[in-house]
């Protein structure tokens, strides 16, 4: 009888802990981007909002040497069954503004960058952080195309 109610206890307390770890999630994340690769490392704020448990979008100003970028990705989320690790896709727009000593005459850049990404949230304190592949697709002043950049990303969440 004691095995029995310990194992039941056990399935219990089992049970709920997978329900609260898949239940941890946040509404918005204030934090730290980290944009690096080919090219010059940019780093700087970003912010994050959920429309719902699936659907985001990631608010960034990133600075570098002689360049200031802004951007605004949509991400579809989705986390793995009983984690609070999830995976996501996602596409943005992001304006580039360089300084002209460094660009030349023409100094501004539109550049559409598609990510593909993991994210992990830390269940017990409101701490998160995401990698990802994030290419940059610059569609003006010689259109061109870095595969080779990446973003680090550390966030505090809020809910």
């Amino acid at each position: 009888m004691k095995k029995m109610i310990s194992t039941g206890l056990i399935c219990l307390f089992f049970g709920f802990g997978i329900q609260q770890s898949s239940a941890q999630s946040y509404n918005n994340a204030l934090g730290l981007g980290i944009d690096l690769g080919d090219g010059q490392t940019l780093v700087g704020p970003q912010f994050k909002h959920f429309f719902d448990s699936d659907n985001a979008v990631n608010a960034q100003v990133l600075f570098g040497d002689n360049i200031t970028t802004i951007g605004v990705d949509y991400s579809y989320n989705q986390k793995f069954a009983g984690t609070t690790l999830g995976w996501y896709v996602g596409v943005g727009p992001q304006l580039s503004f360089v300084d002209k000593k460094y660009a030349g005459s023409d100094n501004t850049y539109v550049a559409i960058r598609p990510a593909v990404g993991l994210e992990y949230k830390i269940p017990t304190v409101p701490l998160g952080f995401h990698f990802d592949w994030k290419p940059w697709w610059n569609l003006t002043n010689e259109s061109d195309f870095e595969a080779g950049r990446f973003s680090i990303g550390f966030k505090y969440t809020l809910n």
